[in-house]
């Protein structure tokens, strides 16, 4: 059986912080449907988080390394609004990218790489334009 090599101190710390900014996210978006209900963007949105949040706790598990939990229930943001929460949840799209454009300079295992483009590519292709469309609607709730 081959070994996996350890991962390093900066490899660790990229994959903690793309783990709890995905947390944050999905609690985020948890909390806006809480407020809300059912809505758009946000029911989509959340499972892909927590798809995400399993694809990176998969790589924790592979690497042997203690996943942190998650510390974003009852500390993320609310909202007056969906529209104000489509709006916050742009630049937290925005922010995952940045971690990501990060994260992928730690490593060069292509396991991790692989895992952070896809997670970075669902945030820039398919979240962010899903939550710019979002805040471009009529806003029914301020009216």
């Amino acid at each position: 059986m081959n070994a996996i090599s350890a991962l390093d101190d900066i490899e660790r710390k990229a994959l903690q912080e793309a783990l709890d900014d995905e947390y944050k996210a999905h609690t985020t978006y948890d909390q806006v449907i809480r407020d809300f209900g059912p809505v758009r963007p946000f029911i989509n949105i959340v499972d892909a988080e927590a798809r995400h949040i399993s694809a990176l706790l998969s790589l924790f598990e592979k690497y042997e390394i203690a996943a942190l939990a998650n510390r974003w229930p009852g500390k993320v943001s609310r909202f007056s609004s969906v529209h104000a929460a489509c709006v916050a949840s742009i630049q937290g799209e925005i922010d995952n990218v940045a971690i990501y454009d990060r994260a992928l300079k730690t490593t060069q295992r292509s396991d991790i790489i692989s895992v952070y483009q896809a997670l970075r590519s669902a945030s820039q292709d398919r979240h962010l334009p899903a939550f710019q469309r979002c805040a471009q609607r009529p806003s029914r709730d301020d009216a």
